[in-house]
Order: C-alpha cells, then structure tokens, then sequence
C-alpha cells in the first residue's frame, strides 16, 4: 500500500527501555512498539504490568525472555511490518527455544488465534483490553501452552496503573482519556480491534498530569480516539442514556482540558484525535483562554467531496467541516490545523478527488498524513463496498494530494519568520549537536543554538529562517 506523511509523529518500530524494577525475577524482556501514539502509550501500560512482576528488559532481543511486540492493523503496510519482525523472532526461538514470542494490540485483536494455529509466529496473543492478564498467559506459556485473551471490555481504562515512561526525553508524555471508539467509519478497524468506546475518570487524568509535572514532564498530550466525545458521568453511561441533570453533572472534553491546563500554567497541554461532527466551540474557546493549551488542532477530514464523506460515514459534510474550520480561524487566529486524508477511496472519481484538493487550497493546513485506501477486513467498506479505484490512479492522486501539502507546509513555515516563537526544549538536533531542537505551541519545529539551555526549558526564539517544516533562529 502507498502511503505518504507530512511530519510524521507516528512511532514505527520502537524498542523501549524501562527502569529496573522493585523485585525482580532474573527475567529480560524486550518490547517494540508499532503504529499510533495510543500503541505507545499502551506499551507504557504492559510495561507497568510486567515490571511490577519483577521484570527487567533489553534493547536486544537476543538476550531476551520474552519478546512483545505491540501491533497496529489501521493499514496493511503496518501490518507487512509487523509480520516482517515476528518472523525474525521466529527464528530467534531456533536458538533460545525457551524464549516466549507474543503480539499485543490491534493486529491481535483482528487475526486472534490465527497468529497460534495457522502462522505459528507467537506464542501468546493479547488484545487490548486484557493487558492485566498477561502473567498468567506468560505463565501459560511457559508451561508449554499457546496462550491468547483477546476479550474486549466495556469498561476497561487501566485508570488505576501508573504507566511506565518509555524511550523519551523526560519532557513529553501521554496520557488516555478514552479508549475505544464508537464511530464506526467505514474504512477503519477500530471500533472492531480495542472495542466501545468508554471515558475515564477526570480525577485519575488530572492526578497523572500533576505526576508528570512534578517529575519534570512539560507537555502531556491527552489521547483518545476521539477526543472530542469524552464524557465522565460517573458510571460510563453514553450520554444517549442519560437524564438532563446527569448530563449537566458530567464532564466534557472541554472541562477535562480545563481542568489539566490549571494543574500548572507551565504544563503543556496537546490533544489527538478530534472529530469533525463533534469539535464544538465550548472546546475552541477553552484553548484560546488558557496559553498552555496549544494552539494546534489535529482534524482529520478523509475526503473534500460530501458522497464520498457519507460513503466513509464520517457523519458530516464538506460544508460541515469548513464551517468548523472557519470557527477555528475565528476563535483561535494562530492555530495550526493539520489532517487525514484517504485518497482512492471506493468509487471515488476524478470529480471526487478534485473537491479534496480544493478544500486543502481553502483550507492550507500546516501539516498532514495521507494515503491510498487499503480496504480492511470486517469494516464496512470490505463487506459493501467494491475498491474499484485502480491502484495507479490512487498513486497519482496520492501523489498530487503530498505535493499540493508540501506547498502549503511550506508557505505556513515561513509565516513563522520574522515572529519570537516560546519553544519548550525537547532535546538535540540531529544534525547538529550545538543545536537543540523543540516545538513552538503550534507543533512547529524550531532550531537553535544550543548555548546554556536543557531539554524541558522554555525559550524565547526569533526564527529567522526556515526550510519546508523548520523554523531556524537564535534564542533572544
């Protein structure tokens, strides 16, 4: 499958490191992380878990005791990856025949069992949902068994597990507010592979935010896979269930992000994913009124054409979201706004495929992440629709969708010359180790000498030049 990114934030084949634990059982383990910052993020969790039960670990798996790797199935290509690894594991169990394989995350949630019976790449397969199970299938499987827990929960949040921070910089975290998601598009395996979507306490997010603050974090992203429906009642009861007053007691997205900005106004705050249908102006206005919220908003669109929309069930129309876009312009001036944009998908014409185009060029989005449809197994789309769109003509589309974004990255890059931009240090440049490297509060990249600062510190920068997605400056 071809797919093409415009900053990519996504972690593709991570090895993480975690701390030595309380007690420890002579074991190693070695995790790897695919896919999406909700992946990561729940590696943080099984890596909490298995500390707990006295595990070390390793950033090589030839030394290890175990070996997980936590999946993604949103695309194909993710899936070719993760298939590549196991089958090295594979053949790493022919001289460690003791060593225990296991895949963790969406990808087993969606193949179950078929990783054991069929492939026989793992001996443990776990799904999102039952991370808390994983000594008892570790043990399982040690014992000779295969073992697999792949229940999906109603209620599960790991609210309660403290997670492990895993091959970072000590500045930024996540943290999940939901799991789960209810939305059903057409294309997506989601709702399928980590279940109903369900909310968690606002106590225990705020409480993880004042933590991470207090050990010098400075930026917390707050993740769901749709941020914009949270909602804390209490019991977890969806709001279509609820009475007035229950609803009026609950707690909104926008109160959440309230409630996480007050912890410290030098504790930054991001978020990821919104939805378009759900993106409400209660949630515009409280990032405009506290700085440490940042002034950058993830909304994924898919396609510029309203048949197409319907076809994906996005639950909006092109109109819909421009409206929602000019409501961002108007309540946040300086926010950055970047996308998702699936070209080719089923029976989509040229016409189609013309309307996204032009809703990027009213648009301009800072950045995005675009590709070629792959048509997922048991989603909608698989079982309705027929992915008629030939595969050269998603490639040039592909194509003519990167090239118009790299333009408009371009152009919002170099409106940032000029401008003082406040950029919290995340650590040293690549290209330079007398540079370091952060963000501005849009999710912009800014270079400059590294003089006397540290990562975690908030510095003053005149950009004054940039390439494609960089701003270049001097710290003032």
């Amino acid at each position: 499958m071809s797919e093409n990114k415009v900053i990519d934030e996504s972690i593709q084949g991570e090895a993480l490191m975690i701390e030595k634990p309380e007690k420890a059982n002579g074991k190693k383990l070695f995790l790897e992380s695919y896919g999406c910052a909700m992946n990561f993020s729940d590696s943080e969790i099984v890596a909490s878990i298995l500390k707990d039960e006295g595990y070390t670990t390793t950033n090589d798996f030839f030394e290890a005791d175990v070996i997980f790797v936590n999946t993604c199935a949103i695309r194909e290509g993710a899936e070719q990856r993760v298939r590549q690894r196991l089958t090295e594991y594979k053949k790493a169990k022919k001289g460690n025949p003791e060593l225990i394989v296991g895949v963790l995350g969406c990808m087993a949630e969606r193949l179950k069992s078929k990783f054991l019976e069929e492939e026989k790449l793992v001996d443990i397969v776990v799904g999102p949902d039952a991370y808390r199970d994983l000594p008892n299938l570790i043990a399982s499987a040690e014992d000779g068994n295969k073992a697999v827990n792949v229940l999906l929960s109603k209620e599960e949040t790991y609210a309660d597990i403290t997670p492990v921070r895993l091959g970072g910089n000590g500045v930024n975290a996540f943290i999940s507010i939901t799991r789960g998601c209810d939305n059903m598009c057409a294309f997506c395996v989601v709702p399928f592979t980590r279940g109903r979507e369900r909310s968690r306490d606002p106590e225990t997010i705020v409480k993880e935010a004042q933590d991470l603050f207090n050990d010098g974090y400075r930026e917390v992203t707050l993740l769901g896979q749709n941020v914009d429906s949270y909602l804390w009642t209490g019991g977890g009861l969806k709001k279509e269930n609820l009475s007035t007053d229950e609803i009026k007691n609950a707690t909104t997205f926008s109160q959440l992000l309230e409630k996480v900005a007050l912890v410290n106004p030098e504790l930054r705050v991001r978020f990821s994913t919104s939805h378009p249908k759900d993106m409400t102006d209660d949630v515009l206005y409280t990032i405009a009124k506290y700085e440490n919220i940042c002034s950058y908003i993830h909304l994924p669109v898919q396609s510029g054409n309203t048949r197409v929309l319907e076809m994906m069930n996005r639950g909006y129309t092109r109109e819909w979201y421009l409206n929602r876009i000019d409501a961002i312009r108007r309540i946040i001036p300086d926010c950055s706004i970047s996308m998702d944009i699936i070209t080719g998908f089923c029976s989509e014409t040229e016409e189609e495929h013309q309307d996204t185009l032009s809703l990027m060029e009213a648009v301009k989005y800072d950045f995005g992440y675009m590709f070629a449809y792959s048509e997922r197994p048991k989603t909608l789309a698989e079982r309705k629709y027929k992915d008629d769109v030939p595969a050269e003509v998603k490639s040039r589309r592909l194509s003519e969708i990167v090239a118009l974004q790299l333009e408009h990255s371009a152009m919002r890059t170099k409106r940032g010359v000029g401008k003082v931009h406040k950029v919290l240090v995340e650590g040293v440049s690549k290209k330079s180790k007398e540079q370091l490297f952060g963000r501005n509060t849009q999710s912009t990249v800014v270079v400059f000498p590294k003089e006397n600062f540290k990562p975690g510190d908030y510095v003053n920068v005149l950009a004054e030049s940039c390439t494609g997605a960089t701003l270049i400056g001097k710290a003032i």
